[in-house]
């Protein structure tokens, strides 16, 4: 099914939209949006609740142009320092297929995670020599299928390395392969990490597999190095790249054809208009689980704090929703940083090696949102009201404990039997799940104008992750359905891998 933008809503969006779609909604503290015009939009008007009513609650509804926009500000970045340099998008942070098919059309690669993820890549006709495999766990299955397409495979350890070996030499074909490397020196300490080699151990590692007598590497072929890091830190990527490009000079003087360097994600994004007021609610926060403070969180949640004796230990357990520098002027002072007698960019060009990276959250930046509708509502003896919404907690949620953006309050275009709450409550966004824990977001929110039945939640930019990284269909709920925005047509479609 089609559903097309009503000629009223094609108008270019004002602040003065903007301004009404953040009023009805916002946290004890706000946290507000970064908003794409093309969400403030269908915010107004009939669209929305169309999509909602034909596709039901909640829904995901996105769209691929922010995404060829950020990927091109990587690729600029890149041509402007000379480099060879190719995008890998993480498939990981959204399964939507129409995130593969713009990937295709702009000529970069896909990152997949999966055997379910490579054969839908494959089945969308990307070149095997634009996939690459980093699944952190391999089947004997997923492999072969590697092997026999040419995907390269990015090898994590020995027993990853030596069953690649066996199925290339059972199969009749040499593996493309790229060893993931960890255990960096920064700071005169070694980055931790669960992924990869050591890069202390992999040329004694490689030496010895050449001398074995059962010597795999004749169907090895090394084509690159690979690295993961958690976390955003500019610091310990140049560190990396700084101890991977003499490791380089050194493999290909064993004659391992390297040509490529890929630097993996965590390409950080903004969600966020304000610093102060990100930094305003971390300080309020600490006050809170101090004592000093109205809570500012369900049951003065600690979201990765915890009080102890008239301290705080812990960190935030939460995304940076605001930080600077991100994505390619992030990117871009990486590049220029000093390495060996120039930059890093030098250095690569030097060497004629490839820059590869596998950024997912940041590429979707601006690409989509998640909307739900409004159940139910209960007040509290405390007074709080408890917002019942038609969704889960997977359906927004990572690994962290919380998504810190005020979400985003429609009213319901069609009159409910039901009158709307009082003007001016205060409560949580909970949801479908049978648990006392079950909230869809754990700060204070605010509801200038009450609440109504029917009333739609958009919990804005969630397409990086937040989507589809742990949703769950606990209590047979159906996963949320996903809905395409053509520009071009101006209508919505489901998207394919719905089908």
């Amino acid at each position: 099914m089609k559903t097309a933008v009503q000629p009223a809503e094609q108008a270019a969006p004002s602040e003065r939209k903007t301004r009404v779609v953040r009023s009805n909604c916002r946290g004890m503290l706000p946290l507000t949006a970064k908003l794409e015009p093309w969400i403030t939009e269908l915010c107004h008007g009939t669209t929305l609740p169309a999509l909602v009513h034909e596709h039901g609650s909640p829904l995901n509804v996105l769209n691929t142009e922010p995404f060829q926009r950020n990927v091109t500000a990587l690729y600029d970045v890149a041509q402007a320092q000379g480099l060879d340099f190719d995008v890998y998008f993480a498939r990981k942070a959204n399964k939507c297929l129409a995130f593969v098919d713009t990937a295709n059309k702009l000529g970069c690669g896909v990152d997949t995670a999966s055997l379910e993820e490579l054969q839908q890549v494959l089945q969308s006709q990307v070149p095997a020599e634009k996939i690459i495999c980093t699944a952190a766990i391999k089947s004997e299955t997923l492999l072969r299928l590697c092997i026999i397409s040419g995907v390269t495979i990015a090898v994590d350890n020995l027993d990853e390395l030596m069953q690649t070996a066996i199925l290339a030499e059972e199969l009749n074909r040499r593996a493309n392969v790229a060893v993931r490397l960890s255990g960096f020196q920064h700071q005169k300490k070694k980055l931790p990490s669960r992924f990869g080699f050591d890069i202390d151990e992999i040329l004694p590692l490689l030496q010895d597999l050449r001398d074995d007598a059962l010597n795999c590497l004749p169907y090895l072929n090394l084509i690159g190095v690979h690295f993961h890091l958690d976390g955003y830190s500019q610091a310990q990527r140049i560190s990396a790249i700084q101890q991977l490009l003499p490791l380089i000079d050194e493999l290909r003087a064993r004659e391992f054809p390297i040509q490529f360097l890929d630097i993996g994600g965590g390409f950080p994004m903004r969600y966020l208009e304000s610093r102060t007021e990100w930094d305003t609610f971390w300080q309020t926060q600490q006050q809170a689980l101090l004592g000093e403070h109205a809570p500012l969180t369900y049951r003065n949640h600690g979201l990765g704090l915890t009080p102890v004796e008239g301290t705080l230990i812990g960190k935030p357990n939460c995304y940076p929703y605001y930080q600077n520098p991100v994505q390619a002027d992030w990117f871009e002072q990486i590049l220029t940083s000093a390495c060996e007698a120039g930059t890093i960019a030098e250095s690569l060009r030097k060497r004629q090696i490839q820059l590869r990276c596998e950024p997912g959250r940041s590429i979707l930046d601006g690409c989509g949102f998640t909307v739900a509708r409004v159940e139910s509502r209960k007040q509290q003896a405390t007074g709080d009201w408890l917002i019942g919404v038609s969704m889960n907690r997977t359906q927004c949620r990572t690994s962290s404990d919380d998504f810190l953006v005020d979400p985003l309050l429609i009213p319901a275009t069609e009159k409910s039997p039901l009158p709307r709450t009082p003007a001016g409550i205060s409560g949580y966004l909970v949801g479908a799940y049978c648990t006392e824990s079950e909230l869809l977001s754990l700060r204070k929110l605010q509801f200038p104008h009450g609440v109504g039945l029917g009333d739609l939640i958009v919990f804005p930019n969630t397409a990086g992750y937040f989507m589809h990284f742990l949703e769950s269909r606990s209590h047979q709920f159906p996963l949320a359905r996903n809905v395409i925005f053509d520009a071009h047509i101006r209508q919505y479609t489901r998207d394919a891998i719905d089908a």
